[in-house]
């Protein structure tokens, strides 16, 4: 099985996580429910936001199914649960405990819950599951949906590395020759969206959590076969990025016109779920393909640094955005004073602290930071 890593594939998930902390901060001056809001909202960060929100995480969970296929590399399953368990379950435990308490406490502090010290507070923590408890993995849901993704999956992702010219791979391969055809891929996305949405609200708890769950497992799927099928998918998706970007223009215009002017018709409920997948499907193929196309460079330090700091930025980020929130949310500053406060304190403190545990052998492994290779 090849392991040579994509350079393409880790800059596109660096700048996927970093568009993420920008996402959180602007959930801080948007009407949407969020942990913390300013004392004033603003209408016109929603339609950026809402762009990026359609496929920001389906685009991450493919980039993790991707890189599923690198983590596997010639591992039996104990060794790659061990590997899985140690990147993923080690950080999300440690993050419930230690990360994300804050973010909870001042959600309390905002709504008048509590009035203790983060000290007093902390043992309250642990009492109920969040919403209506406190103990909760808040950003980190990413982490136990990609532990249950590889567990389930690692099976036939052994047998697909150990046959890779077997009759799904062979057929696979075929559909590939033919850029458009990867369009067929959209269909099975268009189950969940039709038949599970109505029903189960997302709500990143894992359980019960079917729409999401379902959504999700098979784009990270489609990111381990993408990778097994070598230079016929980044072929593909350089064929395609141009029209793609066109069609994603288009779908999303019909979105945020069904959004803001669509009458609750049984045609738009009708057209929405189908405006929804497309949208998602081209502007991953578009991030892909350009990404395929240009980010694919020599490896160099920057890279190295950017893919040992993401990780622990991404587990990191959101609960200073809610501390630095919790001081300037009642302030009457200028929005993009608070915007900027935002960005550098969270950037600022997170690679200050990714600087100080990369040094420690225990931080390490809490963090989930590998090795530069």
């Amino acid at each position: 099985m090849e392991t040579k890593r994509r350079n393409d594939l880790d800059w596109i998930r660096i700048l996927v996580f970093g568009l993420l902390i920008f996402y959180h901060i602007g959930m801080f001056f948007v009407s949407w429910g969020w942990h913390i809001k300013n004392n004033q909202t603003f209408n016109s960060f929603e339609i950026p936001m809402m762009f990026v929100n359609q496929w920001r995480l389906p685009l991450l969970f493919v980039i993790s199914g991707m890189g599923t296929y690198f983590a596997l590399s010639n591992k039996t399953f104990l060794s790659f649960f061990i590997e899985r368990h140690n990147r993923l379950l080690i950080p999300l435990i440690f993050g419930m405990i230690c990360i994300v308490a804050p973010q909870v406490y001042v959600e309390r502090l905002v709504s008048g819950a509590t009035h203790d010290s983060f000290l007093g507070f902390y043992p309250h923590y642990f009492e109920g599951a969040y919403p209506n408890g406190n103990f909760s993995w808040h950003h980190l849901w990413f982490l136990p949906y990609l532990f249950v993704y590889s567990l389930i999956l690692s099976p036939v992702f052994i047998y697909i590395r150990n046959n890779p010219e077997c009759l799904f791979m062979r057929l696979t391969k075929s559909l590939f020759k033919k850029p458009l055809r990867l369009f067929f891929l959209l269909i099975p996305l268009l189950i969940p969206e039709l038949i599970l949405k109505p029903y189960f609200p997302v709500t990143h708890s894992l359980v019960k959590d079917w729409y999401t769950f379902t959504l999700y497992f098979i784009l990270f799927f489609y990111g381990f076969i993408f990778i097994s099928i070598g230079d016929l998918f980044g072929q593909a998706i350089q064929k395609l990025r141009k029209k793609s970007i066109l069609i994603g223009l288009i779908t999303f215009s019909a979105f945020i016109i069904l959004i803001y002017y669509g009458n609750n018709t049984l045609f738009v409920k009708t057209l929405y779920p189908f405006i929804i997948v497309l949208n998602m499907g081209v502007w991953i193929i578009t991030v892909l393909g350009f990404g395929s196309k240009y980010l694919n460079t020599r490896r160099n330090g920057a890279l190295k640094y950017l893919n040992q700091a993401v990780y622990p930025l991404y587990i990191l980020h959101q609960t200073i955005i809610v501390i630095v929130a919790y001081f300037i949310y009642n302030k009457d500053l200028n929005v993009g004073i608070k915007f900027a406060i935002l960005v550098i304190a969270t950037l600022g403190i997170s690679f200050l602290i990714f600087e100080i545990v990369k040094r420690f052998w225990l931080t390490r492994i809490l963090f989930g930071i590998k090795k530069i290779k």
